[in-house]
């Protein structure tokens, strides 16, 4: 004859007292309620497995009502069914939510940033990203298990950037959090990559381009007044050199004494954006400006360091504000430089496309497609280099003539 279940009361529960030993009330089917001598009470069931027998521990009353005690007893007798222990599958369970409350969201993309993305760009793009990931992404997602973030909440992060006008913004904030998940998901801390839902799902943002001044005359006028510019020395100096070299303004910023050849006349260093060698041929009129920075300078790891002390390198506003101090801020960028290079060494004087390609640290590839090393061409670039600031020089002074 079947043993009757559910002889318990919610009344018999709630009135069950304390007596000088532990009292247990049967429900049936195994699961009792164990009033302690202290009087907590505890709901309990009594079960074998692979021939022993065993307590299982459903939870403490009134937390566990008498009707969630007999729904969770129910799933346990599944789980015996099933073949599976329902105190190991607790213990289990209970080591998978401590683990998955570890790995939140912050913690993994800190550990991503400190293990893998400081080798893979250049010191301010690292604090950049960074700091973009702990003002739109922390605050409302980052103490979450990274494997329980849904599409629709992180969306919601990004629509914040979104509204505020950052449309760029929003997009390089979700290709770093992809980038997050894909470490989470080699690291088994997260089954998939939940960006790829968000495809379609930002506004796309149009390209922007950086300005430049490409005309002859206006860009004697710019060198003239650069030359007379009020501020730092070393502001002045970084503006010129970045019309001289027309390197990526963050590796102008970064450019360390170490780097720089004086008897070869040559700037080696890891370009920023293909991260390969490359080799910047400097010519009289930059190694004079060198000269003058070493004076000033020297005893900094970085040619350009910052106002704020010698240990870090400029900051990525000072030439912007340099620029717009001089009324040329809507006119030229930093990195219009390279735009103004470019276009005058090709259309002026007559340098070959492969050649500017070559000493803009793009990726060349000869005829067989096989990309250039940075020592191809280098006694051309040479001569460009040395052309180029006997052009600058040429213009400036034809301005100071007019």
């Amino acid at each position: 004859m079947p043993h009757q279940t559910n002889t318990l009361t919610a009344v018999a529960v709630r009135n069950a007292s304390a007596s000088s030993r532990h009292m247990r009330l049967f429900d049936g089917g195994g699961m009792y309620l164990e009033v302690a001598p202290s009087g907590s009470k505890t709901w309990r069931l009594k079960y074998r497995h692979l021939g022993k027998e065993k307590r299982y521990t459903i939870g403490s009353y009134p937390t566990i009502s008498l009707a969630e005690a007999r729904k969770r007893r129910d799933d346990a007798k599944r789980m015996l069914a099933d073949g599976l222990d329902p105190s190991t599958e607790k213990r289990l369970n209970a080591i998978r939510e401590r683990a998955a409350g570890a790995n939140t969201f912050e913690m993994v993309a800190r550990e991503w940033i400190e293990r893998v993305y400081c080798t893979e760009v250049s010191q301010s793009q690292l604090q950049r990203n960074a700091r973009r990931l702990e003002m739109y992404i922390f605050p409302y997602v980052g103490k979450q298990p990274i494997a329980k973030i849904t599409p629709p909440e992180l969306l919601h992060c990004l629509r914040k950037i979104e509204n505020r006008g950052h449309t760029n913004t929003a997009g390089r904030v979700k290709f770093l959090c992809g980038q997050v998940f894909r470490y989470a998901v080699a690291t088994s801390r997260a089954e998939r990559d939940i960006t790829t839902d968000l495809r379609g799902a930002l506004r796309s943002s149009r390209p922007k381009h950086h300005v430049a001044i490409i005309e002859p005359k206006e860009l004697g006028q710019l060198i003239a007044n650069i030359e007379a510019y009020p501020g730092h020395p070393t502001t002045r100096a970084a503006l010129l050199m970045t019309l001289h070299v027309f390197v990526r303004p963050g590796e102008l910023r970064q450019a360390r004494w170490d780097d720089i050849d004086f008897e070869t006349a040559t700037w080696s260093f890891v370009a920023s954006k293909t991260h390969t060698p490359h080799i910047v041929p400097l010519s009289r009129q930059v190694l004079a400006l060198l000269d003058e920075m070493r004076v000033l300078n020297g005893r900094s790891e970085y040619v350009f360091p910052s106002m704020r002390g010698p240990k870090r390198p400029m900051s990525d506003g000072t030439v912007i504000a340099a620029l717009k101090t001089l009324g040329y801020g809507e006119k030229m960028s930093a990195h219009g430089a390279r735009a103004t290079a470019r276009t005058l060494l090709n259309e002026r004087l007559g340098y070959r496309r492969e050649l500017l390609e070559l000493q803009l640290a793009h990726a060349v590839k000869d005829s067989n497609g096989r990309a250039y090393d940075r020592t191809t061409f280098v006694s051309e670039r040479r001569e460009m280099m040395q052309a180029w600031s006997d052009y600058l020089d040429s213009l400036s002074t034809a301005d100071e003539a007019a």
